[in-house]
């Protein structure tokens, strides 16, 4: 992290300009067997890619509120970035009635609908992978975002100190974020090639600093693990050896 990162999307070029061909998420769903590995150049083309889509296709501008119903997953990390790319307040789990725009999992389409903005949704399959069949009133991420453009560049300056995050009911500026993310990464000892293992959801802060931004700002990775619970302690024991896990979240 760089004395003048005041967003998450800072400490993403960042770690761009430092080091791209890094690993930076590596995920893992322990129900489905899938494992993906994502450097910091493919994290941050996605995150271009659905900033365009944001900004572009869906209309959203610094102040957009946005209703994130997606689990510890990538593609909630790649969203969560892209959201502070444009300037929208990204509300983990928020009231699809209440925002402008929702992003919805294969398991939360029927709460979802209730947003009268703009609806997305992700099928959640591995490889980033579309709908069979694409859900009424939603328009499918996996269709709409692979034509974006790989370069973004945000129409309206993003304010540091605007709302940027609501986790667990409570609104950060993103400026918060990033000085929360550095305080946790130092408490937890983190910093270049650390590798921190977790398999906390992304409907608390803590589960947003451990399996993303604490990472982010120390110049290290996650290894983001979905239903970890279905994970044998002896699996369990190869993962952390195997991804060179130096942390668990």
């Amino acid at each position: 992290m760089n004395a003048t990162d005041r967003t998450p999307a800072d400490l993403l070029r960042s770690a761009l300009a430092a080091d791209p061909g890094r690993p930076l998420v590596t995920f893992y769903d322990d129900a489905t067997g899938e494992r993906v590995e994502l450097s910091v150049a493919t994290f941050a083309n996605w995150v271009a890619k659905t900033a365009n889509l944001l900004q572009g296709d869906l209309g959203a501008e610094p102040g957009t509120r946005l209703a994130l119903l997606l689990p510890a997953h990538w593609q909630s990390a790649v969203w969560l970035l892209a959201c502070a790319s444009v300037g929208v307040v990204a509300e983990v789990g928020g009231d699809p009635a209440a925002a402008d725009v929702v992003v919805s999992g294969p398991d939360t389409l029927e709460a979802a609908a209730a947003c009268t903005g703009e609806r997305v949704a992700l099928a959640l399959r591995p490889l980033g992978g579309r709908f069979p069949q694409p859900p009424a009133g939603f328009a499918d991420y996996a269709v709409e975002v692979p034509g974006q453009g790989d370069r973004f560049a945000p129409f309206q300056p993003v304010d540091a100190d605007a709302p940027g995050l609501v986790v667990g009911g409570e609104e950060l500026s993103y400026a918060q974020v990033v000085a929360r993310a550095g305080e946790d990464a130092a408490e937890r000892g983190l910093g270049e090639g650390s590798r921190v293992l977790s398999g906390l959801g992304y409907d608390t802060w803590e589960g947003l600093s451990a399996g993303l931004f604490a990472a982010l700002a120390s110049g290290g990775s996650v290894v983001l693990c979905r239903n970890l619970d279905r994970l044998p302690e002896a699996g369990l024991a190869q993962r952390v050896e195997s991804e060179r896990v130096t942390h668990t979240g």
